[in-house]
């Protein structure tokens, strides 16, 4: 086969393989979460999943899609980032859902027990974002107020960036904190596995899912000349990735013994 025809079967082959990563790159930050969304459903509990992992990454993909407006990058990231924000919404509407009917459900089972006919079931309190009181901040009992606090901070950040688009320094700033705030992203999670000593509710899957999507994502950064900020913080999220595999690996190993004679609460906030 000569060069010109070699070309003819390479040129058609590269440009596949490009389409494909950069459909992996669009698409495959969600996929971790899709075991996880399954689970929730199927359990009816969102005890095992921290919601502050979506307000890091609502935080950062908003972050990041405003950078854009200083400093094109690549479309499939910012495309990435779209689809992300839609995700994550997503994932607070069925934990909230979930949180509201189990503590209500609880509360029905309390007062079932006690056998008390005078008693009335109480609905419990509702905690809105515009109450602002920061005990609540992020429990809120409503989807809606999750979707008022993403629009306040999209609005400011917004009108922020708009003011100061003219300067390098700030831009550059911008990107950072996109992409810092992204590399936290296991961080809620990987505190709360710590503090209940225990990754039960958990999905094991999501978090490989996580650590082979990060160091996809990272090798496509390093590959592709992504600005500096993306690649240093895509290392630092495939280093949080590996710490919460380790957790998961020592408590199944070394559970912990439960202390005698412990209440245990009906329902325990994850972070």
């Amino acid at each position: 086969m000569d060069a010109q025809g070699l070309d003819w079967l390479l040129v058609p082959l590269h440009q596949l393989v490009s389409w494909g990563a950069a459909g992996a790159m669009v698409f495959g930050g969600v996929v971790p979460y899709i075991p996880q969304y399954r689970d929730i459903r199927r359990t009816q509990n969102a005890e095992g999943f921290s919601t502050y992992v979506c307000l890091v990454l609502l935080m950062a993909n908003i972050l990041r899609i405003l950078f854009w407006f200083g400093r094109h990058f690549e479309s499939p990231l910012l495309w990435q980032s779209i689809v992300m924000i839609v995700t994550m919404l997503l994932m607070l509407k069925l934990c909230t859902e979930v949180r509201v009917a189990n503590e209500l459900n609880a509360r029905r089972r309390c007062f079932a027990a006690a056998d008390n006919k005078d008693e009335e079931i109480k609905v419990p309190p509702r905690r809105s974002f515009l109450d602002f009181d920061s005990r609540h901040f992020w429990h809120w009992s409503s989807f809606a107020d999750y979707l008022q606090c993403v629009l306040a901070f999209t609005g400011v950040a917004g009108y922020v960036t708009y003011l100061s688009i003219d300067s390098a320094l700030f831009v550059e700033t911008l990107g950072f904190l996109a992409v810092l705030t992204e590399a936290m992203l296991g961080v809620p999670q990987l505190y709360r596995n710590h503090r209940y000593q225990s990754t039960e509710g958990m999905s094991i899957k999501m978090v490989l899912m996580w650590t082979s999507g990060d160091t996809f994502k990272t090798a496509y950064f390093l590959l592709n000349g992504a600005p500096l900020q993306f690649s240093v913080c895509g290392l630092l999220q495939v280093l949080v990735d590996l710490a919460i595999l380790a957790q998961a690996y020592a408590f199944s190993r070394h559970p912990p013994k439960p202390a005698p004679h412990t209440v245990h609460p009906v329902s325990a906030k994850a972070l």
